[in-house]
């Protein structure tokens, strides 16, 4: 079978989102999720464009073992100088570099002519090849480009040493037939396209991606450009998961991948619990409800045969029924192991500990603890460290009544008190926060997701705020929704307090 190279940009494209920006140490540990699962290409970052990306690289870099760590630039000298430096402790490296391509790009956002951008795109590889042997090209917005000018630019640059050349549907906007023709033109017309790997990088904004990227693998594509549950800027890019999961089910493609299909669900959920990004109860492979049948006629298929109604087994993708139960009653050692099976080392005794005692605490109020009140727990120390924290929150509330809430907050060492009413609970709960901080902001989004379907759930809260112009993320989970919402407010206003 064919081997197709699975290049993850979830550190990259993926943490483009607004509000779902790691810290290096989540990206280590996101990096390293990313290598047991068996991708072939990391894209940690765009390292000029931050100090702080240019550090993700650099560790990442130093972290992970077996796969090409790669970073990305424009076709600019100083990137990639810079995005050398980066990926100076990487074992396998590579510099992404590349240009848009398209009339939009070439008339509009470079004010320039085929001929130059041409040009442009042969130096930018030549440059990088100064510094590694493993340089990648992307045409930006290919997918709107002349089929016979870019066929042009990918011969040029694969002449002038490019290994990998990328092409990208940078606006979703081509359909699947017309991907399809542009990928075989290529292998038709290009001249030495046999010398580098053609690679597909395809946005959903019309809900095309997955199918893009499959019509490219189809003509002849051995790369793909994803991220773990789709995320990216805008509608997002192809999930990895789902095109991995369309190969291993269709065997008649002949194509394979590296990719460790059953730690699939366990880095789905730690990518969207660091990222604060929920995941649809309806996506394909890693939602909730992928799994999940509520029809009596679909229920008595599947108790018959499963194959009646699932074409993946669930335990292919990593959901195991038997796992082991986590109640009041689990030691250490059992929460420990599942952690570890959800991508989160706790080499710190210290640590566990903490976590554990967090943990007794809610499986008294929970019936059952799941992996992603687990995952909420072991990032509970973020919160910790915070300068604004929640001290008590009380709220009197019901039907006929106004509510009224009443907080504490420990904002570094001090205490602080007040009261608010409001039209409703968590109205008056953050009414009651705003008296204490003082500063004039408006909620902008709000969003609960309860994780599973009890009353006693905890719920996830994601909430932006605005202040002074500038947009703030906040995010808390609690199996008390009022309380989970004013955390998640505390946690946005944390971000712009000093």
């Amino acid at each position: 079978m064919d081997k197709l190279y699975i290049f993850d940009t979830t550190l990259r494209d993926g943490e483009q989102v607004p509000g779902c920006q790691l810290n290096t140490v989540e990206k280590i540990e996101v990096a390293k999720s990313l290598e047991a699962l068996g991708v072939d290409i990391i894209e940690a970052g765009f390292p000029i464009s931050s100090p702080g990306d240019f550090n993700s690289v650099v560790e990442i870099s130093k972290a992970v073992t077996w796969p090409t760590i790669c970073a990305l630039t424009r076709s600019v000298e100083k990137d990639i100088d810079v995005a050398a430096q980066a990926l100076q402790y990487a074992k396998k490296k590579r510099i992404h570099t590349g240009i848009g391509t398209s009339d939009y790009h070439i008339l509009y956002k470079f004010n320039s002519t085929q001929e130059e951008i041409l040009q442009r795109a042969i130096a930018a590889v030549k440059y990088a090849k100064k510094y590694v042997e493993d340089v990648e090209f992307y045409a930006e917005d290919a997918g709107r480009t002349d089929n016979e000018y870019l066929a042009r630019v990918v011969e040029a640059v694969i002449k002038a040493g490019a290994t990998v050349v990328n092409i990208p549907d940078t606006t979703g906007y081509c359909l699947p037939t017309d991907y399809a023709t542009k990928i075989k033109y290529l292998y038709e017309h290009v001249n030495g396209i046999q010398n580098a790997i053609i690679s597909t990088h395809c946005h959903n904004d019309l809900g095309m991606a997955t199918a893009n990227t499959l019509a490219g693998v189809m003509n002849g594509a051995r790369q793909v450009e994803v991220t773990i549950n789709g995320i990216g800027e805008r509608a997002g890019n192809t999930a990895l998961e789902e095109i991995v999961m369309i190969l291993n089910s269709h065997k008649e493609l002949n194509v394979q991948t590296n990719i460790n299909t059953r730690k699939i669900t366990s880095i789905s959920r730690m990518v969207s619990s660091l990222m604060n990004m929920p995941v649809q109860p309806n996506k394909a492979i890693v939602g909730r409800n992928a799994f999940a049948h509520s029809s009596g006629i679909h229920q008595d298929g599947v108790l018959k045969n499963r194959e009646s109604y699932e074409i993946i087994d669930p335990k292919d993708v990593g959901i195991d029924e038997n796992s082991i139960v986590l109640t009041a009653r689990s030691g250490r050692a059992a929460l420990k192991h599942r952690l570890q099976m959800l991508g989160v080392e706790l080499k710190d005794s210290k640590r566990l500990d903490e976590i554990y005692e967090e943990f007794l605490k809610l499986a008294d109020r929970k019936k059952d603890i799941n992996d992603n009140d687990l995952l909420l727990l072991a990032g509970k120390e973020r919160a910790a460290n915070q300068r604004i924290k929640l001290e008590y929150l009380q709220v009197t509330s019901g039907v006929g009544i106004r509510s009224v809430a009443s907080v504490g907050l420990n904002i570094a060492g001090e205490q602080f008190e007040a009261a608010a009413t409001g039209n409703g609970p968590v109205d008056a709960g953050i009414n009651a926060v705003k008296r204490i901080i003082n500063r004039k902001t408006t909620l902008n989004d709000f969003l609960i997701q309860a994780i599973t379907k009890g009353s006693d759930d905890v719920g996830k809260v994601h909430m932006q705020v605005e202040y002074e112009g500038n947009v703030y993320y906040g995010f808390a989970g609690n199996t008390d929704i009022i309380a989970a919402s004013v955390e998640a407010y505390i946690d946005a206003i944390n971000k712009f307090v000093r």
